[in-house]
């Protein structure tokens, strides 16, 4: 009897592929909108399972909270929260940010808690005011419009140059990606036996036969290209006809 694909096998992390949720600290989104005032910064630490740090902060009235850290933030730093300045790291409506301002975090519908633009090094940029809504350029570089009253935090987020240290070890590239729930490495299917996959085994490394599988086939044989979707040929079809 043959194994499930590594693909199918991870699913949406059980077992040994969970990411473990010890080392997290937990949700990090924007505050709520009631927060009002300036918040002062108390620490900077990596986060296990994000690729970016995170900032502690001390708001006013006396608590805690944590955000995405901002490129350029530091320790003793005053972070605006919902008024004031535009400063690095001011949490504020995008409807207050000036064009050509770097924001990052940014909220889909207003006070949703920020949920694009939250990697390492990314961030978007605030192009233009019309009215009620504001629009975006992302990282991808599609535009997007958000409603004025959608909020962002300023600057990009921190951490952009992690892909530029080189990985020495593969160890250390197995506990890098561990709390990331990634695989640390991808084997070919060519390379397998066949009991583990649907291309392994034969004389040498080659698939043997069409590796194209239909959109319907059963998800243990779903490997090598994927036959074109419905969607596709019915626009290809109204192009032609």
């Amino acid at each position: 009897m043959g194994k499930r694909v590594i693909s199918r096998r991870r699913g949406a992390g059980s077992g040994a592929y969970r990411s473990p949720s010890h080392r997290h600290h937990g949700p990090v989104y924007l505050p709520a909108p009631t927060l009002v005032g300036d918040a002062k910064v108390l620490e900077i630490r990596p986060a296990p399972g994000r690729t970016a740090p995170v900032a502690e902060l001390a708001v006013p009235g006396g608590g805690r909270l944590t955000i995405l850290a901002p490129a350029g933030l530091a320790t003793g730093d005053a972070v605006p929260l919902g008024e004031g300045r535009v400063d690095r790291g001011a949490i504020l409506p995008l409807g207050r940010i000036p064009d050509g301002t770097l924001v990052s975090n940014l909220e889909v519908k207003p006070f949703d808690g920020g949920r694009l633009v939250r990697a390492a090094g990314t961030s978007a940029l605030v192009v233009a005011h019309a009215g009620p809504e504001v629009t975006v350029q992302l990282p991808s570089g599609a535009f997007k419009q958000f409603l004025a009253t959608c909020r962002a935090e300023v600057g990009a987020v921190a951490g952009g140059g992690r892909r530029e240290r080189p990985i020495i070890r593969a160890g250390k590239k197995v506990l890098s990606t561990r709390s990331l729930a990634r695989a640390p490495f991808k084997v070919r299917g060519v390379a397998m036996n066949p009991v583990n996959h649907p291309f392994g085994g034969g004389a040498h490394q080659h698939v043997g036969r069409p590796s194209t599988v239909k959109s319907g086939t059963w998800p243990g044989a779903k490997v090598g290209r994927f036959s074109r979707s419905q969607r596709k040929k019915r626009q290809n079809a109204v192009r032609k006809g």
